[in-house]
């Protein structure tokens, strides 16, 4: 089989959930691959485990490795929980049309300005990734392998996001999106690991024409 054909097959898996779901939070999520992820319990409260990192597929750079909640397609949303990096970032998706067109938040150990594919709002329609948000400011978390509190907020009708970590503002995580106004959320990491709980999901599902 052709390496292009096999690239359709496996962004076509992802994308119907045959890789494999799971429930947690009220939620069921599809994932790329299942056993990548664990559910487990930290002093009788839920946790959900990305427990391997998983490199993007072959062709333009992009993530895969997050889970999609099965929700309507939000026009304003609000995900908030706590996670836990277990690498140097995790990731928040929002906007999620496909598993080519989304955006996503990244967060940090690592400064913008150190690493500019790190800490940052990014951009994926149809192609590599691209960063839409500034370089300035300190990383999203400080240390690693320690819970911190994460809202983020995107609003379709301004195409504004912005993400607080432990109520914080973040001015890396701020951008613009006018392109891509509703969608689906997801949580995970670009190449890494981490945890996550106390997930929550809110907004005003985008109405049908």
């Amino acid at each position: 089989m052709e390496m292009k054909a096999v690239k359709i097959l496996l962004a076509t898996a992802f994308v119907l959930g045959a890789a494999g779901a799971l429930r947690v939070f009220d939620y069921q999520w599809t994932v790329f691959e299942l056993s990548d992820w664990k559910i487990q319990n930290e002093n009788g409260v839920p946790i959900l485990r990305l427990q391997t990192g998983r490199e993007p597929l072959p062709g333009p750079r992009r993530p895969i490795q997050f889970a999609l909640a099965e929700t309507p397609d939000y026009e304003q949303v609000t995900v908030e929980g706590d996670i836990r990096p277990l690498g140097r970032s995790c990731m928040i998706v929002f906007a999620y049309r496909d598993g080519a067109h989304f955006d996503y938040a990244h967060l940090s150990t690592d400064t913008a300005n150190k690493q500019p594919h790190h800490n940052g709002i990014f951009h994926v329609y149809g192609g590599e990734r691209v960063r839409i948000s500034s370089e300035e400011g300190p990383a999203a978390f400080p240390v690693n392998n320690r819970w911190y509190h994460v809202k983020l907020v995107h609003d379709g009708r301004t195409g504004t996001v912005n993400v607080t970590v432990d109520n914080h503002p973040v001015p890396a995580l701020h951008a613009v999106d006018l392109s891509l106004n509703s969608g689906k959320v997801g949580i995970g990491s670009f190449d890494e690991t981490g945890d996550f709980r106390d997930v929550k999901i809110t907004g005003t599902p985008l109405k049908a024409d």
